[in-house]
């Protein structure tokens, strides 16, 4: 084995892939005196443990296996394994519509940076399109590359230049949009854009994924299916977040971009509707709306752009004992406003109630949300709430926290008028306030009882 085939494995490590006849990118069986590993051999990231082998498993997720523990290996015929995909020249067909897809980073245009393990922002747009072919089936796929960040960088600048980007494949004439994100907080840029972006006339589908593309379980592949066509053939002319629904994985799950949050760090099923039920269902041949109250799509080119953004706006997590202390350094570093994801109702703690109304006369707007997310703030049944109210709060009804986070920002934005930025908050736009709860958009299901096992079992996995 030679030292470019051995890519980074010194000493023992080394001594035991020559003994077994392996070498990097080979996909192996691994037996140790505890278990059995089956992966391919991952190259050694700069000063790693000259102890370990460090194998990718089919799961996409990476394991170091001490040395000493190694009984046998066992190469499986795999040879190499692909860390790029060639671009595809895109070639357009005149009987399909034109739809954008615009990347801004984030795991589903990321692939793992082999030497360090860590995943890094590095597809290009075209290579998305290589790495899943059906693509062209729906359309005529454009590309833009305008960021290449993960999600939790994403910030105003980003977020006002999406939606600049957006407004201009509006103008040009696109069929649909697809945006390729980060889906850490793909719901706060979802959230934005249904404010910046009103009463579009074509869909606006944001998509992303929880493992990259060159990960064997990756869901980047059917995400980007989903929302492309979504794009291309849907009559659903919002803000919307693509991704699959159940974990079988047979279809996927269209979420208004105001009602959606991600619920799970690792899950492939990551993105619920809150408070609500989904717009519809997609999959490879077909979508099936599952209510018909959305903002349908149009062949004129209208729609309102409104880009506004006042950065100094905190969201607050209230939790018990918290001291007012954290309030007045908002105070005192110029913050204008001010979301609360408040206990029960929408509720605080006393000691806390002076640095409110500190806050309010200081001219900083204080809205509140729920930390359950499901369910309304209700400030005047108790008279916690309705002290609290006195003190200038404001109840945000049942915008989600992140929603209202966003959504301050953009009011304020526009006006520090309170009365005026009250007025914006407590006007719905894209369905992020809604009238009422259906019966159907709380449900939770709590493992371990009978009735929901038997349920479970009966579901096609």
């Amino acid at each position: 084995m030679s030292n470019s085939e051995s890519k980074g494995y010194r000493g023992k490590a080394l001594a035991l892939l020559k003994s077994f006849g392996v070498k990097v990118w080979n996909e192996v069986i691994v037996r140790t005196t505890e278990t059995e590993f089956i992966g391919i051999i991952l190259p050694r990231s700069a000063g790693g443990n000259d102890n370990l082998i460090v194998l990718k498993l089919r799961t996409g997720y990476n394991v170091g296996i001490k040395v000493e523990k190694i009984q046998d290996i066992v190469k499986t015929g795999k040879e190499e394994y692909l860390t790029t995909f060639a671009k595809k020249e895109i070639v357009d067909d005149p009987r399909k519509p034109n739809v954008k897809l615009i990347t801004t980073g984030g795991t589903i245009a990321s692939r793992l940076d082999y030497r360090t393990g860590a995943v890094v922002p590095a597809f290009e747009p075209e290579e998305l399109c290589a790495f899943v072919p059906e693509l062209s089936e729906y359309c005529n796929l454009h590309t833009e590359k305008l960021y290449s960040v993960l999600s939790e960088d994403i910030g105003p600048e980003q977020w006002l230049g999406i939606a600049k980007a957006v407004a201009r494949a509006i103008e040009e004439g696109y069929h649909g949009i697809v945006i390729a994100h980060g889906t850490d907080t793909m719901h706060y840029t979802s959230s934005l854009l249904s404010f910046m972006i009103q009463n579009p006339p074509i869909p606006i589908v944001m998509v992303g994924s929880q493992r990259s593309s060159d990960r064997p379980a990756s869901d980047a592949p059917l995400n980007l299916i989903y929302s492309v066509k979504t794009a291309s053939e849907s009559d659903i002319a919002e803000v919307s977040v693509c991704a699959i629904g159940p974990i079988s994985d047979s279809y996927g799950l269209i979420h208004r971009g105001t009602r959606v949050r991600k619920m799970h760090s690792s899950h492939r099923s990551t993105f619920r509707t809150i408070g609500d039920i989904p717009l519809a269902m997609v999959d490879k041949e077909k979508i099936i709306p599952l209510r018909s109250d959305y903002n349908k799509r149009r062949k004129d080119r209208d729609f309102k752009l409104q880009i506004s953004f006042e950065e100094k706006v905190a969201l607050i997590y209230y939790y018990p004992n918290m001291k007012p202390d954290i309030i007045e350094a908002l105070i005192e570093n110029g913050y204008k406003g001010i979301v609360i994801a408040g206990t029960g109702l929408g509720h605080v703690n006393k000691q806390v109630y002076p640095a409110l109304k500190k806050a309010h006369d200081k001219g900083i707007f204080i809205l509140m949300t729920v930390q359950t997310l499901w369910g309304y703030v209700q400030m005047y049944v108790y008279e916690t709430g309705r002290k609290i109210m006195s003190l200038g709060v404001v109840p945000g009804e049942n915008l989600l926290p992140e929603v209202a986070y966003l959504k301050l920002c953009w009011a304020l934005g526009q006006t520090t008028n309170h009365e005026k930025v009250k007025e914006i908050i407590l006007t719905p736009i894209a369905g992020e306030i809604t009238e009422r709860e259906p019966t159907n958009a709380y449900l939770i299901l709590q493992g371990g009882i009978p009735e929901v096992e038997e349920f479970i079992s009966k579901l096609k996995l």
